[in-house]
C-alpha cells in the first residue's frame, strides 16, 4: 500500500519533509479494523509531532503520521463486534500506533464510530479529532450539566480554531451556556459569530474586552491555544470555584497556587489519553463519535470543514501542514484521496 512518512524532522519547506513509500498491508487482531481510507485531516498535533519525533535522528523507516480519517471497513480482527465490513467508519486513532496517512490503517474499534451519513466524506473527515477533544473537555472534564449550569459563561481562547469552532457549537447548542469565544480578525470574529457564540472578543486586550460587555470574570475556561501566555490572565478571570481547561501544555511549571483562594479546578484535556492508556472507558471515544454523528446529521452541528486538497500525494499533505504552521487557518483542512 502507498504511504506518506518522514526519516527526519524538517521543516515542511524541504524536499524530504514528507516521503511516498510502499509498505504491506496490515492484518488486524483483536479489537481492530482494516480501514480502507477515503480522507483525511490535518491538526496542529501533525505538525508538532512531524518537527519532533525524529529531530536529531533518522528513522531506519518512515514514520507515518496522521489522526482524522473517514473510510470503510474491509477487514476486522477476531474481538471486533462494533462493526461488519463495508461499514463506513470516523476516527482520529491512536498517537501510539502508526497514522492515517496511508491507504490502509489498522483502528481499534473502540475509538471509531459510525460515519454521519448526512455528510459527503470530507465534510465528515474534518470532524473527529476536534470533535473528541471538544465534548471531552466539556463534558468529561468540567462535567457540564445543561440544566444545572444553563446559562453559566465559558471563554474559549482561539474560538475559529479547529477545537474552537466544534467547542462553540457544543457549549451553545448542548450545554446552554453562555459563550464567549477569541478572535481577531474580521474573517475569524465572522466564523465565531456564524457558528453561535454570543459574544466575540479580541484576545490582544482581553480582560479589556471582558469588561466592556459586562463579563469581567467567568464561569469556564477552554484554552485552545496557549497556557503558559494566557495562565496568569485565568486565573485573575475565573469566577471563583470556576473550572479551566487547557490542551495545550505548559513549558514551564504552572504557578496553580494562584488558583487556591478561588477553589478553582485545572483539568488537562488529551484526546489520546484513553487510547494510549487502554482505560477502562475506552470504549467513551467511541460513544461520543456516533452521538457527535447524529447531532450533525440532525443538523444541530455543522461540518467544520473549509478547505478541501484532492489527492493523497505528498505536495497536499506538505500544504496542509504549512497551513496548520501558519496558525492563521480558520476550520479544518481535508485531503481526499
Amino acid at each position: 500500500m502507498k504511504a506518506i512518512g518522514f526519516k527526519r524532522s524538517l521543516p515542511i519547506t524541504e524536499k524530504n519533509s514528507f516521503i511516498a513509500f510502499e509498505t504491506e498491508k496490515p492484518t488486524p487482531k483483536g479489537y481492530d479494523l482494516l480501514v480502507k481510507i477515503w480522507a483525511i485531516s490535518v491538526n496542529p498535533v501533525d505538525f508538532k509531532v512531524r518537527q519532533n519525533a525524529a529531530k536529531d535522528m533518522v528513522l531506519d523507516t518512515p514514520k507515518i503520521i496522521g489522526w482524522d480519517a473517514v473510510g470503510v471497513v474491509e477487514a476486522k480482527g477476531d474481538k471486533a463486534t462494533k462493526f461488519k465490513v463495508g461499514d463506513h467508519v470516523y476516527y482520529a486513532g491512536d498517537i501510539t500506533r502508526s497514522g492515517s496517512n496511508a491507504e490502509y490503517q489498522l483502528v481499534d474499534e473502540r475509538i471509531v464510530g459510525h460515519k454521519p451519513t448526512n455528510l459527503s466524506v470530507p465534510e465528515a473527515a474534518a470532524m473527529p479529532l476536534t470533535s473528541l477533544t471538544a465534548y471531552e473537555a466539556l463534558f468529561d472534564r468540567i462535567r457540564i450539566d445543561p440544566e444545572k449550569d444553563k446559562g453559566k459563561s465559558v471563554l474559549i481562547i482561539a474560538g475559529a480554531g479547529g477545537v474552537g469552532s466544534i467547542a462553540i457549537q457544543l457549549a451553545k447548542k448542548l450545554c446552554n451556556l453562555t459563550v464567549i469565544a477569541t478572535a481577531s480578525r474580521e474573517d475569524s470574529i465572522s466564523w465565531c459569530n456564524d457558528l453561535g457564540a454570543d459574544y466575540v472578543v479580541n484576545h490582544y486586550n482581553l480582560k479589556e474586552e471582558l469588561e466592556k460587555i459586562g463579563h469581567s470574570q467567568v464561569n469556564y475556561i477552554l484554552d485552545f491555544v496557549d497556557l503558559d501566555g494566557y495562565w496568569e490572565l485565568a486565573a485573575d478571570i475565573i469566577k471563583p470555584q470556576g473550572h479551566i481547561v487547557s490542551i495545550t501544555g505548559s513549558s514551564t511549571p504552572l504557578d496553580i497556587n494562584l488558583l487556591k483562594n478561588k477553589s478553582v479546578t485545572f483539568s488537562w484535556e488529551f484526546m489520546y489519553t484513553r487510547s494510549m492508556f487502554n482505560t477502562e472507558d475506552i470504549e467513551r471515544q467511541h460513544e461520543i463519535l456516533n452521538h457527535i454523528g447524529q447531532l450533525l446529521d440532525e443538523g444541530i452541528l455543522k461540518t467544520t470543514l473549509t478547505t478541501t486538497l484532492y489527492g493523497f500525494t505528498v505536495e497536499n499533505l506538505k500544504a496542509a501542514h504549512e497551513m496548520q504552521e501558519s496558525g492563521k487557518t480558520i476550520g479544518k483542512t481535508v485531503i481526499l484521496y
